[in-house]
């Protein structure tokens, strides 16, 4: 189980709300690769040909404000984004996130020491976001042991049944 990120970053800035990662004209797609096929499309029109799995997007304050739709958690997964560290998050797109196994940090810092194409680690227990490039490091949330084995399994559904599964084969 992963206890430290590593990736490239992309950084975005405040109030990226759902319509920019996803816009409205695109909801009546369904599978995961058409969303990310259109991922940032109101913002960053080539974002997804920028991004690589295993990339980590770094961004300002209410990151994914607006609406709680899914296509705003999957244009990331989809697309390999591994985690998103923000200033802060809506709360509706925060608790998305995490049930469908999307790493979402808050840090105050990390936006100042980052730009995009950056690399940076992210060390989950210690709770720190580290650009390797430059040296400098921000502060993060820690996780337990359970946050990040429910972020491993894939979401807290995927951990619940998991979970579900492992009690009723012992009967």
């Amino acid at each position: 189980m992963a206890k430290i990120l590593k990736g490239r970053v992309l950084v975005f800035g405040d109030n990226i709300d759902t319509d920019m990662i996803v816009p409205g004209r695109y909801l009546e797609l369904s599978k995961p690769q058409e969303i990310a096929a259109v991922a940032m499309a109101g913002l960053d029109p080539d974002f997804p040909k920028k991004v690589q799995p295993g990339d980590i997007v770094v961004a300002g304050r209410n990151f994914g404000c607006g609406s709680s739709r899914e296509h705003g958690i999957i244009a990331f997964t989809a697309n390999g984004v591994q985690a998103i560290v923000a200033r802060s998050f809506a709360k509706i797109y925060y608790r998305n996130a995490i049930v469908s196994g999307l790493m979402v940090l808050f840090s105050e810092e990390a936006h100042d020491i980052f730009a995009s194409g950056q690399h940076c680690e992210i060390d989950l227990e210690a709770g720190t976001v580290t650009n390797t490039d430059t040296g400098r490091t921000a502060r993060c949330d820690k996780l337990s042991a359970e946050d990040i084995a429910v972020w491993a399994a894939g979401g807290m559904v995927t951990e619940y049944k998991r979970k579900a599964q492992a009690i009723n084969q012992r009967g």
